[in-house]
């Protein structure tokens, strides 16, 4: 190899590794938003992705012992979804009901299915129209912590709003 072939090499190497870094010869990323500006298409930092929904907003509320009653942190977050949710006129919500592993299977089902109905309630009230919300119950069939103690029950204890794409539940 020559040193006349070998600094071209060089400096077409050197100015594509500068091109790289820079986010492109534009300096505007893959998806011409840039680094600098932090977002990303359907990435947590896109406001009106799901991935947002879920990581920002919180797609899940937790319940007490027994209990279908929303708390005031399930009604804030639930404010959140909502907001969400008119903002994004594109998206639907499966609203899944779930229970801790104590009880029968009827009882737990049954239990998920209020928790469930408590939560489309709750955002029906915020004016997201029933045509986008639909509910279901797991009951105790999907936990997502497996133990006999307080701290697994208490995440078991749970609705978690699942959103997707397409108008009509």
């Amino acid at each position: 190899m020559t040193i006349s072939f070998l600094k071209p090499t060089i400096l077409v190497a050197t100015l594509a590794l500068a091109a790289c870094s820079q986010g492109g010869i534009n300096g505007a990323g893959v998806n011409g938003a840039g680094a600098a500006a932090g977002l990303s298409a359907g990435g947590v930092n896109d406001p009106s992705s799901p991935a947002y929904f879920n990581e920002v907003v919180g797609d899940r509320v937790l319940f007490a012992v027994d209990q279908s009653t929303l708390s005031a942190q399930a009604q804030g977050i639930l404010a959140g979804q909502a907001r969400w949710l008119m903002s994004n006129p594109e998206f639907t919500a499966l609203i899944e009901g779930h229970a801790d592993e104590q009880g029968t299977r009827e009882y737990n089902l049954a239990l998920g299915a209020r928790r469930a109905a408590a939560v489309q309630e709750y955002l029906l009230s915020q004016g997201v129209p029933r045509s986008r919300l639909r509910t279901i119950s797991y009951g105790k069939e999907r936990p997502l912590q497996i133990c006999s103690t307080e701290v697994c029950y208490s995440q078991n204890r749970r609705a978690v709003t699942v959103i997707s794409a397409g108008l009509g539940a």
